[in-house]
């Protein structure tokens, strides 16, 4: 194999790959990511055997075809730390040659043939998303997933997909994220009752590796895993096993709770104010709405006390309700600072529910008020 690269894209491409690599493996083949360079197709692939992924290249000026087995740190840190456009990289049974400008670099060999294969996207059956709806749907769920549980089913993302939309749940059993947009089913691909659970890391992954050029990307939902396809990554990943909790139960049915807009950007300043004082034992704010305002205040014994008034359009009688500061904040993080949304509320023993016009639902359930 004998090719001319454009080192950024090489490096970006890499990078991506490199992320699926494990830094530990019984089989140290892993360790590593492969070049796979044909007449018709240049590619890059990675796996742990739980996660793959392909990602075609651009760039590439091939002399010779054929494949090489590049060790992620020395191969990443010649594309990191070089300086030069162009880059020659020659492989061979003796290793792999990377030639600069002003460099050389000679790197020991493995055989490309005992890398395992990474599983391409052949589906017939599959959902097609838009690419920047698929972003929202991992951004606005993946932190509410608990990736330390012993209850494996809550360190995933629930995806549902029916004929015209998909929806991703993530939950950790004290709060629960739900988004849900309009997607396109191709060859009559649903999931039904099936639990299609995509571990968050996977989750990650994909959504690193979308670029925000991209129009649409696909997605199969198989027996035990799943494959996302975007213009040029591959993505495959086994799923998460175990049973996903009633998401639909957890969203409240009120009839005459409270219901106030907010803006986010305000919102969140003053929530980050009234955090000042709080630590990790006493993560509770307490959320006061009532004329005409919000009123957010955190106490610790050890710090001090916070105060902030936030102007809301309720002019009622006061309901006050204790959240953990840190959940509220993942809800505002992932919006727009201009955004308005909605939380409904009805006692201070029930769930905050947040929520925006554009799909995005989130529950969070309250502290008690003696923390």
């Amino acid at each position: 194999m004998k090719i001319t690269c454009d080192r950024e894209l090489l490096l970006s491409a890499f990078q991506t790959a490199a992320m699926v690599a494990p830094s530990r493996s019984p089989k140290p083949i892993l360790q590593n990511v492969k070049l796979e360079i044909e007449e018709q197709s240049k590619i890059l692939m990675a796996t742990d055997m739980e996660v793959g992924v392909r990602i075609a290249l651009d760039g590439i000026e091939v002399e010779s075809a054929g494949s090489a087995v590049l060790p992620v740190t020395r191969f990443g840190s010649i594309l990191r730390e070089n300086s030069d456009e162009k880059l020659q990289v020659e492989a061979d049974a003796q290793g792999v040659k990377v030639r600069g400008e002003r460099s050389e670099f000679n790197l020991p060999g493995q055989n490309p043939d005992e890398f395992p294969s990474v599983v391409s996207f052949e589906e017939e059956k599959y959902h097609k998303i838009p690419a920047r709806l698929f972003r929202e749907l991992v951004r606005r769920t993946i932190f509410a997933t608990d990736t330390e549980s012993s209850r494996y089913a809550l360190g995933g993302v629930l995806l549902e997909m029916e004929a015209d939309s998909i929806t991703a749940v993530g939950t950790d059993g004290r709060r629960l994220a739900k988004m849900n947009g309009t997607a396109e089913s191709i060859g009559g691909h649903e999931t039904g009752e099936t639990m299609t659970i995509v571990p968050s890391r996977s989750m990650q992954l994909m959504e690193r590796a979308l670029t925000d050029g991209e129009g649409e990307i696909l997605i199969a939902a198989r027996g035990n895993d799943v494959l996302i396809k975007s213009a040029k990554a591959t993505l495959y990943s086994r799923l998460v096993e175990g049973r996903f909790p009633k998401w639909r139960d957890v969203f409240p049915v009120r009839q005459d709770a409270l219901q106030i807009n907010i803006t986010v950007g305000p919102m969140y300043s003053a929530l980050r104010q009234a955090a000042i004082v709080t630590d990790e034992e006493s993560r509770g704010v307490d959320f006061t709405f009532g004329e005409g305002k919000l009123i957010l205040a955190g106490s610790t014994a050890e710090v001090g006390q916070s105060r902030v008034e936030l102007p809301i359009p309720y002019e009622g009688e006061a309901i006050i309700l204790t959240l953990d500061h840190r959940f509220v904040a993942d809800f505002l993080k992932v919006l727009e600072a201009e955004k308005t949304f909605t939380v409904e509320i009805e006692n201070e023993e029930s769930a905050a529910l947040f929520s925006t016009e554009d799909g995005y639902g989130y529950v969070v359930m309250p502290l008690a008020r003696d923390r």
